[in-house]
């Protein structure tokens, strides 16, 4: 049988990323494998949502998840929602399946382990190219495996464990949001969210807030929030 063909052309490319010299690298592994003619770099997740606002056309955007100005998900969530209809390439470092299979439901179209080979890449935007997901090789949607619902339970017992406020607060981060955003969301100092956002994670046993995110993704956690959370 023939091989499909990509049916679509990469011509340009917005890559989010804080490390210069990956940058440069990964700039002319677009330009080989993909045929991508125009690379812009943004070292701040600000700085790409800029660009984008400002009317930048990319016609793939590739995101570390590791940036300055982001915790977590949230700058994946927020990029995906700036970004529009426009394919989103995750290459990074945190390739295990748990962080894979969140950043696939968080929008992703496909996630490279940041140090694959050039052979990965390629086919990872032939994939893109063809209108279809990238997931590396080996991985396990760990949200499909026999353990997902004694997990949900779980996930659901740790966050009966919070306040109304530590509950909506959760919720904030969960879209995204950065302490100073949240702070003026509920018309708080931010030194209060932080001690919240720290309550949070002894309370759900986590150590970050990617972790948080995670716990709530798992419990359907927009479902589960308690009458009244919605209000500081």
């Amino acid at each position: 049988m023939a091989q499909i063909e990509p049916q679509r052309h990469f011509a340009s490319a917005l890559i989010v990323d804080d490390h210069p010299l990956f940058c440069d690298a990964l700039a002319m592994t677009l330009k080989t494998v993909a045929g991508i003619e125009e690379v812009e770099t943004a070292s701040l997740l600000s700085d790409a949502l800029d660009a984008l606002a400002e009317g930048a056309a990319p016609d793939v955007i590739v995101l570390d998840l590791n940036l300055p100005d982001v915790n977590g998900l949230d700058g994946l969530i927020r990029l995906r929602t700036a970004a529009g209809a426009t394919p989103l390439m995750v290459v990074s470092s945190m390739a295990d399946n748990r962080m894979v299979s969140s950043v696939m439901r968080a929008g992703a179209n496909g996630f490279v382990p940041k140090h694959s080979q050039r052979g990965v890449f390629r086919q990872a935007f032939d994939a893109l190219a063809r209108d279809e997901v990238f997931l590396p090789e080996g991985f396990v949607d760990v949200a499909g495996a026999g353990q997902s619902a004694n997990a949900g339970e779980d996930a659901v017992a740790r966050l009966s464990t919070l306040t109304n406020q530590q509950a909506r607060i959760l919720q904030l981060i969960c879209e995204g949001k950065l302490n100073k955003q949240i702070a003026y969301d509920l018309s708080i100092a931010e030194t209060t969210v932080k001690a919240h956002v720290t309550a949070i994670m002894r309370k759900l046993g986590v150590q970050s807030r990617t972790q948080a995110v995670l716990i709530a993704g798992e419990a359907s956690f927009s479902n589960l929030l308690p009458r009244g959370a919605d209000t500081p």
